[in-house]
């Protein structure tokens, strides 16, 4: 092998070489079996303390990258590889991801879970933190100036994104959902009985971190097909009314429908009617079915598990589509 060194860096040099030995293993320059060079050769060849070389083996050992054979040296261990995976928020639909993403995965490779809940402290303390310790990168971004200076600091060919494509560059790796053009044609596909009422909702609360791409499609929609419409951002404002058709990105927002119609004696499918963002296990069977416009969780997450398997550059749109129940 050969390193790289950069003497200027604020990265400190042992981290230089933890990632050094992560990349050469995911670009597949080294594999399972393979001698390292030994601390001295390091040591004498780029100059660097013993200490220095030792505290990188030492950790990489740790996370179980190589292990020390006595007598002989390190060796690009036998064992497992490490995974990160990087989520908003776990909710049902995630939960799904998640299982499909692992489930596709051979058993010689772990997958580390962490949450950074929109917080951009959090999702950089999990980067930042995680550098140099993983086989490779799968991460849900979120809309926040600092998010492309985080991320350039992992090496492309290791990072996958997924879900959103806000802050994502041509060169990234991918597996989104389109939140645009893709709603807009299942919205269409729904039109015969969005017909049934006289006014459509689209309940876009303040607190969703929901791409606004998919409240100005819906405005299109309903501009295009001359539906009388409006958005309502405040939670605390929903009331449910009679003819109306609702749109929710929110799963609180369904609840409180759900609970507005019994009160009230509605019959959700005829009386009023709901579309739901996002397909989740439980949604087939809530009330009589409700009706759902979603990505396929389960086909992101497996293509996501492809991109950790194959070592091949991946970009990937997962189709948006309409799942019809009584609801609407």
């Amino acid at each position: 092998m050969v390193f790289d060194f950069d003497f200027n860096s604020e990265i400190p040099k042992y981290q230089q070489l933890i990632n050094a030995v992560n990349v050469a293993l995911a670009n597949n320059t080294i594999s399972s079996g393979d001698p390292l060079p030994s601390v001295n050769a390091i040591c004498k060849d780029y100059n660097l303390s013993r200490d220095t070389v030792f505290k990188a083996y030492t950790i990489l050992k740790d996370n179980g990258v190589v292990e020390a054979v006595p007598n002989k040296g390190y060796f690009v261990a036998q064992t497992t590889r490490k995974v990160l995976l990087v989520l908003d928020t776990f909710k049902a639909y995630k939960e799904v991801l998640y299982h499909a993403f692992v489930n596709n995965l051979p058993k010689n490779i772990i997958v580390d879970v962490q949450f950074h809940h929109y917080n951009i402290s959090n999702f950089k303390t999990i980067l930042n933190n995680s550098k140099g310790k993983y086989f490779k990168y799968v991460v849900m971004t979120f809309n926040h100036k600092e998010v492309p200076s985080i991320l350039a600091e992992i090496e492309n060919n290791n990072l996958l994104l997924i879900d959103w494509g806000v802050h994502s560059k041509a060169s990234n790796n991918f597996v989104f959902q389109d939140f645009g053009k893709s709603f807009f044609e299942a919205l269409e596909d729904a039109i015969a009985l969005f017909r049934k009422y006289k006014k459509l909702v689209f309940v876009y609360p303040t607190f969703t971190k929901h791409p606004t791409e998919s409240l100005s499609y819906f405005k299109k929609f309903c501009e295009l097909h001359e539906f009388k419409y409006n958005v309502v951002t405040d939670a605390e404002a929903f009331v449910v009314s009679k003819g109306k058709a609702y749109i929710s990105v929110s799963d609180r927002i369904l609840g409180a429908f759900l609970e507005q119609c019994r009160n009230k004696n509605f019959e959700p499918g005829k009386d009023v009617g709901f579309l739901s963002y996002n397909e989740t296990p439980m949604k087939p069977f809530i009330y009589k079915g409700i009706s759902v416009v979603s990505t396929d969780f389960k086909a992101m997450g497996a293509q996501a598990a492809s991109f950790v398997t194959s070592n091949k550059p991946l970009q990937k749109y997962i189709q948006t589509t309409l799942t019809l129940r009584e609801s609407l």
